[in-house]
């Protein structure tokens, strides 16, 4: 599930046979197919958290779906993260808002489930792509300009 609906498509083009655009509505473009001879489904989610709620609750409530995997490109507050690495978040913490609806706490930080991230990271070990698994955080705020802030973050999320 990346936020970009034209990355959903590229996605389906490059990676998925025999697929087809299921959802078009909003704009939020869905494509089902086959990945190695598995039934997948890629969509976009849009971007910041509100907008991505709305769309994975959708796919749990209405759809049956089991999993999401969000893919997609962020920022890095850590010098040890570089450019291109694929960044495993193992749990998601953030100062958002959102959270607020369902009567948790803004800080509340879900974790990854324990398989998937492992899969993930022994995946990239065999295909030498470099992973990077831990902490992440997910914000409202865009551009960030407190350099206090970022530097706090980035002594806690080391």
């Amino acid at each position: 599930m990346p936020g970009d609906p034209l990355r959903a498509k590229f996605i389906a083009e490059t990676f998925l046979e025999n697929y087809e655009c299921v959802n078009e509505i909003r704009n939020m473009l869905a494509f089902t197919g086959e990945y190695q001879g598995k039934k997948v489904t890629v969509c976009g989610g849009g971007m910041g958290m509100p907008s991505v709620g709305i769309y994975t609750y959708e796919l749990f409530h209405f759809y049956d779906v089991e999993q999401i995997i969000r893919i997609g490109t962020a920022g890095a507050i850590s010098d040890w993260v570089q450019l291109r690495d694929v960044v495993i978040g193992i749990g998601a913490s953030t100062d958002s808002a959102y959270a607020k609806q369902y009567h948790l706490p803004g800080t509340y930080a879900p974790t990854a489930d324990f398989e998937l991230a492992r899969a993930v990271v022994e995946a990239g070990e065999r295909m030498k792509i470099k992973t990077v698994a831990g902490n992440i955080l997910s914000t409202d705020i865009f551009y960030h300009d407190d350099v206090d802030t970022l530097s706090l973050l980035n002594e806690n999320f080391q």
